[in-house]
């Protein structure tokens, strides 16, 4: 999707959610089908209009992507009817970062560009290579915790221990992780008029990582829910929240021209006010 086209459908969004403020709103699409419909947008993910923008908790995601089929399929779930954010929505595997995930010692790091792009503007402090770092373990993490999939290299040492018990469940699969093929395909804010917003790295990796059954769903926490591997096109035809359509956009073009995916920008997504705009972090 163009970069016009994008900032424009969010554009359209936003000033559309902005004015039902305080109310349900829903679409006319097929299969609406109540308050958890996600056509809705509920009253409570609002801020009201006079309270302070809430500061947007650092998060991240990693999109796994299957070339064993005629066409690239990539993991998603939807989100349980019962998250406070974006209920019933498509999306990728991932979540908030814990601390812990700073503590964690991966087999191989992040490439030298890809911890440039993640130091790039960073916020809360100075900008580190640990913290950077970090953003990659939590998609590790949380994919494993939602989905069940291990994701990095296998161990045959001692398991390492961690004070998170998603990390020690990690562990004891004789995994490590492994950064070293992961890139980052963009970066995103919640818009300030959300009561609930993060600051996400989306991370792209190759599902030939993954040493677990990539079918075997079975140690998932039941967070995402209807986990499938889908080609972009079955994507797009789902419910999906538009930051997760735009990066969509952006992993189809990174496929369509692999030889020419690490040379792409790095979109970054963020609201100046009320209006959304769409920056570019260097490849």
């Amino acid at each position: 999707m163009p970069r016009r086209g994008i900032v424009a459908a969010m554009t359209k969004t936003q000033d559309k959610n902005t004015s039902t403020q305080g109310t349900a709103t829903k679409s006319h699409s097929k299969g609406s089908n109540g308050p958890f419909d996600p056509a809705y947008m509920r009253p409570s993910e609002y801020r009201q209009d006079k309270s302070p923008a809430v500061r947007p908790r650092d998060a991240a995601t990693l999109i796994l992507v299957r070339h064993d089929d005629n066409a690239p399929r990539i993991l998603m779930g939807k989100r349980h009817a019962g998250h406070k954010f974006m209920p019933n929505k498509y999306v990728f595997p991932g979540g908030r970062v814990d601390r812990a995930d700073s503590r964690i010692t991966p087999a191989r790091d992040l490439s030298p560009p890809v911890q440039r792009q993640l130091m790039d503007r960073m916020r809360g402090g100075r900008p580190t290579q640990a913290r950077a770092r970090s953003y990659a373990l939590a998609a590790v993490r949380e994919t494993f915790e939602e989905t069940g999939l291990v994701v990095g290299a296998a161990n045959q040492d001692a398991p390492p221990k961690s004070r998170h018990a998603d990390w020690n469940a990690y562990f004891q699969q004789g995994a490590l992780p492994d950064l070293s093929k992961f890139r980052m395909v963009a970066r995103a804010i919640t818009p300030p008029y959300r009561t609930r917003r993060f600051d996400t790295r989306f991370f792209i990796g190759d599902a030939s990582a993954i040493l677990s059954d990539m079918h075997d769903t079975g140690g998932a926490s039941g967070e995402l829910l209807d986990l499938h591997w889908l080609t972009i096109a079955e994507a797009r035809d789902l419910e999906l929240p538009n930051i997760t359509r735009a990066v969509l956009a952006e992993v189809e073009a990174r496929l369509v021209e692999p030889a020419k995916a690490n040379r792409r920008p790095v979109p970054f997504i963020y609201f100046r006010g009320a209006k959304p705009v769409q920056d570019k972090i260097a490849p």
